[in-house]
């Protein structure tokens, strides 16, 4: 309890003092693999400025990040875009809690104490939450919630089955989970890759298998619902120009698959584009090929 109040306290000082990003120029670079070129930042902002959805995949610890996050967003207001700002960053069950804060009705410190957000709000998130806030756009607490997927992770499917009525509007009512390549690369990234006493790597056992399957369940519900949460902004737009921008680790989106995948799903026919943001150490060395062009629309390097 001590450590939670003083996490909060600590979460509230820094929302109080953080400053929106910088002005100054990130150091980027835009590959568009459609056209397979180098463009500039503002030719892409312009292209996303046209999408019905827009997925920002990113690498959660780098600020550059988040500032060329925030760069987009603010470059959309000035084509005269007013998007819907999507986050995985927030759960579904504290939406209630965003609306009040964008209307007024609550303070920062509300916002911080209610809402559970990540440790590194203050300087990731909140500008584009303020930014949101100051020009009146929605923004989508779009995640399944966590205590939600920590159990599904542990059970399986059956937790799902014994939530609420209340709580299972909380995750996505249509959940498709293949064994596809998304499951496939899901798989490769929680697997041990040890070599077994051949040099080849150990094949997993049963509790292995058992144990991915669950973690798989868990990772593809927050797909499902976040997808869920995306297309209900978009069709509450009604016509409105501009896209709902969602924003999540890049594992979700690039490739086309996990949240990207099932947002086409649920809507056949509306422009959905994807972006991920890439850190490197080294901007004049870029060539990107292979399964890079498979990985988004647009490809934005940034300096580590």
């Amino acid at each position: 309890m001590i450590l939670t109040l003083a996490l909060t306290a600590s979460l509230v000082q820094q929302a109080a003092a953080a400053p929106p990003p910088a002005a100054d120029y990130v150091p980027q670079r835009v590959f568009d693999t459609r056209s397979g070129a180098f463009i500039d930042f503002e030719s892409m902002v312009a292209a996303l400025a046209k999408a019905e959805v827009v997925l920002v995949g990113e690498q959660h610890d780098d600020p550059n990040t988040h500032r060329l996050e925030y760069a987009l967003v603010s470059g959309l207001k000035r084509r005269r875009v007013a998007p819907t700002v999507s986050l995985e960053m927030f759960e579904r069950d504290v939406q209630e809690v965003i609306d009040r804060y964008l209307s007024g009705a609550i303070t920062a410190e509300q916002l911080l104490q209610e809402a559970r957000p990540w440790p590194r709000y203050a300087t990731d998130y909140r500008p584009l939450v303020e930014l949101a806030k100051s020009e009146g756009w929605p923004v989508v607490a779009a995640n399944l919630p966590r205590r939600f997927a920590s159990e599904i992770a542990k059970t399986g499917e059956s937790s799902i089955g014994q939530l609420s009525s209340a709580d299972r509007t909380l995750v996505a009512r249509d959940l498709q989970c293949p064994h596809d390549a998304y499951f496939d690369r899901f798989t490769s990234a929680m697997t041990d890759h040890s070599p077994s006493g051949d040099g080849k790597p150990a094949a997993p056992t049963d509790e292995q298998r058992a144990t991915t399957d669950r973690y798989y369940l868990a990772q593809c519900s927050k797909d499902e619902t976040m997808a869920e949460s995306i297309a209900r902004a978009s069709e509450a737009r009604a016509g409105r120009p501009g896209p709902v921008v969602h924003v999540n680790g890049a594992f979700h989106s690039d490739f086309g698959a996990g949240t990207a995948e099932r947002t086409r799903r649920r809507l056949p026919g509306k422009r959905v584009t994807i972006v991920s943001i890439l850190p490197v150490t080294d901007l004049d060395a870029l060539a990107p090929a292979g399964d890079d062009l498979k990985r988004a629309d647009f490809l934005v390097f940034t300096v580590k």
